[in-house]
């Protein structure tokens, strides 16, 4: 172990890498938990080396980032596996910011300003490979080294930059939506959901992108759609006849939020009554293309909304 001094001035500087390390990790792992948890372990690995360890590291910001890809790819390769047992489609979990709040100094609502990690993209990005997904990360959003990648993945930096070039074309051919101007979000979001609440199946059709999708996550523990619904003819014929089955007034007791970064709607846990469904506690991103609704992204799951930032 090093001196109490040295390692004090190491703790200083690890703080000033955290809300880097930590957005490194949620955009590899896409869950709070294991990013918050592979920013701890890496800083357990610093910690733990003696004082010609850590004299050895020429880059600290770079070897860390190192240590973290290779805690979120063995986090990465064991979600594979879990995700053969999960419910229904599997989403993010979402970094909720209400709005008309003043700005947070969370490192991951910080993170999530960024247009990479909105929930388009780390969709997306949950395509890939283990392999796929650090190589691709790591080089394009971090610069970090092939010869440094190679050493995460266990191989040569040619296979490392192979990885990386296969991720970047499933992004490139997936071609996620970039964020739209919050403004023409709010306008767009307005009138979906007063076309909801009107019962307009017309006016919610001509709100959606002809290749617009719903993708619904609740590993089984609320109410949501379990398999991706495409088209907008089909979507709004849904969510219509789903806004039927719960007490009227549904939607305008949601609020509006960010999540990741761009605009949706939270809608809190409400018991059932007089015929109509009970309603679950909801965290609906939104995505845009052309000013048009492209993608509705739906966590229900309560595991992933245990620790978002409610609004008030």
């Amino acid at each position: 172990m090093g001196t109490p001094t040295a390692l004090e001035g190491y703790a200083a500087e690890f703080a000033e890498h955290r809300p880097h390390l930590i957005g490194v990790a949620y955009r590899l792992t896409g869950t709070r938990a294991d990013a918050e948890d592979a920013t701890q372990e890496a800083w357990l690995r610093l910690s733990g080396l003696d004082d010609p360890g850590r004299a050895a590291i020429r880059d600290l910001r770079g070897w860390l980032t190192t240590v973290v890809g290779r805690i979120c790819l063995d986090r990465l390769r064991s979600a594979a596996v879990q995700r053969e047992r999960y419910v229904g489609e599997w989403l993010p979990e979402p970094i909720v910011t209400p709005l008309g709040v003043p700005a947070s100094e969370d490192p991951l609502e910080i993170a999530v300003r960024d247009d990479g990690l909105r929930m388009a993209a780390l969709v997306v990005l949950d395509r890939l490979t283990p392999e796929q997904r650090v190589a691709f990360v790591l080089h394009d959003a971090f610069a970090l080294p092939f010869a440094e990648i190679a050493d995460i993945l266990g191989c040569s930096p040619a296979a490392a930059r192979q990885h990386a070039s296969r991720g970047r074309r499933a992004v490139d051919h997936a071609d996620p939506p970039r964020r739209a101007d919050l403004v023409e979000q709010q306008e767009v979001l307005e009138k979906f959901v007063a076309a909801l609440v009107a019962g307009d199946i017309a006016a919610v059709t001509e709100l959606l992108h002809p290749e617009v999708v719903m993708i619904g996550d609740s590993n089984g523990k609320g109410r949501t759609t379990r398999r991706l619904i495409a088209g907008p003819d089909k979507l709004a014929r849904f969510l219509v006849g789903l806004v039927r089955k719960y007490e009227p007034g549904l939607l305008t007791r949601g609020l509006p939020v960010l999540v990741n970064g761009d605009l949706g709607l939270w809608l809190p846990k409400m018991p059932g009554r007089e015929g109509f469904l009970a309603v679950d506690e909801h965290v609906q991103g939104v995505s845009l293309r052309d000013g048009l609704i492209v993608a509705v992204y739906d966590v229900v799951n309560p595991e992933k909304l245990t620790r978002i930032n409610r609004p008030a």
